[in-house]
């Protein structure tokens, strides 16, 4: 992550002409994922001590008048059914991949689909992130996006960032298209 501004604060103090801007953001995506490393890495935590989520996370940051709400929640089996619960406007949704399990990508498509027929969702961006992009097993997110017909979502703007929570490659660049298309539609 070098010398680089990293994670939200980063995208706040872009965002930093707005003021009061608050976004609700939900965290999504299989057991496994990374999605509560990918949320320690955004608020520049140590990534190395993560447990699976039992229920939800919650960050919030604050900086220059604005906030950005991360809610960060399970992805067990017998806890997805309650992910609809969570979704009451939202700005964006964030989906996490686990780019190295193949045999559970048609399990992650069929979830994302469920989510985006939503009500709370529709018209709702959604960023994907295709983590473990470390890992030497890991599809590259062209190839995710494919699998998953990202291509026929067309009521709302999305974008698939490959990247790896615990190296925080990629993470950035995800966060830049957070503050590039998502703000200006909250202005």
């Amino acid at each position: 992550m070098g010398e680089a501004p990293k994670g939200l604060l980063s995208v706040m103090q872009k965002l930093k002409g707005s003021t009061e801007l608050e976004l609700r953001i939900v965290l999504l995506g299989l057991d496994n994922a990374g999605k509560t490393t990918l949320l320690k890495c955004l608020a520049s935590e140590d990534v190395n001590t993560i447990t699976p989520t039992q229920g939800f996370n919650i960050k919030s940051v604050a900086s220059h008048g604005m906030k950005l709400n991360v809610w960060d929640i399970g992805g067990q089996r017998k806890i997805r059914p309650f992910w609809k619960k969570y979704l009451e406007n939202t700005d964006l949704l964030v989906y996490v991949i686990d780019s190295a399990d193949k045999k559970r990508f048609e399990e992650t498509g069929l979830e994302l689909s469920e989510l985006t027929d939503e009500e709370n969702l529709a018209g709702v961006p959604i960023l994907i992130f295709a983590n473990k992009q470390d890992l030497g097993t890991a599809s590259p997110a062209s190839e995710i996006a494919e699998g998953l017909n990202l291509h026929t979502y067309r009521d709302r703007v999305w974008q698939i960032q490959a990247c790896s929570a615990v190296t925080g490659e990629g993470v950035q660049d995800g966060m830049n298209w957070i503050c590039n298309n998502l703000v200006n539609r909250k202005k």
